[in-house]
């Protein structure tokens, strides 16, 4: 497999996963959703808006937008889990956007992150787009964590890449428009 089409693949799992974590969050109460609990951040109200405003910071790098720090200052925390799951789902489209269009060659390309006082600083695109996924991946655990501990059971996020998973999972993504992995190893990848 090559580099582009893991990311893709990524892409689509960054997609699935939030939307099925944000959708059992949606199930709380606004006051459970915002209750304080043992984690990094101490709720899953703010564990999972900071995902959406580093998620902000490094679309709008990859795509040249020239936010830099503003992406955070200027970001406004959503109140419930169904407003931040629409806002989630908008920004990790973008993503999956950005992935598609990616080849081996712009993987390997720079791009320039603002980093406020600390001055700006280039990164390889691949590199970036995988600390991105890394990022959301660390923060959902820690949300699906702290989701253990509501009245709400923690949804399933690794039933994707595995011709296995397919069977429970596969319905769902194509219902959501998003390929399965089986159909990056059938079809050209543009």
């Amino acid at each position: 497999m090559s580099l582009a089409t893991h990311m893709r693949m990524m892409a689509r799992n960054n997609l699935w996963s939030n939307l099925r974590l944000l959708g059992a969050c949606a199930k709380l109460s606004n006051e459970e959703f915002r209750a304080t609990r043992t984690s990094f951040f101490p709720s899953l109200h703010e564990t999972l808006n900071h995902i959406l405003a580093v998620d902000r910071y490094y679309i709008d790098a990859l795509d040249n937008g020239g936010l830099g720090p503003r992406a955070f200052t200027e970001f406004k925390p959503y109140d419930d889990a169904a407003s931040l799951a629409e806002a989630q789902e908008v920004s990790d489209r973008k993503l999956l956007a950005i992935c598609d269009a990616e080849t081996e060659d712009s993987l390997k390309r720079m791009v320039a992150t603002d980093r406020g006082e600390k001055g700006r600083v280039d990164e390889v695109r691949g590199d970036l787009i995988a600390h991105l996924f890394l990022h959301q991946i660390h923060h959902r655990g820690q949300a699906h964590a702290m989701l253990a501990g509501t009245s709400v059971k923690p949804p399933q996020l690794d039933e994707y890449f595995l011709n296995y998973d397919r069977l429970s999972s596969g319905p769902e993504l194509r219902s959501l428009g998003i390929a399965t992995p089986e159909a990056f190893r059938q079809e050209p990848i543009p």
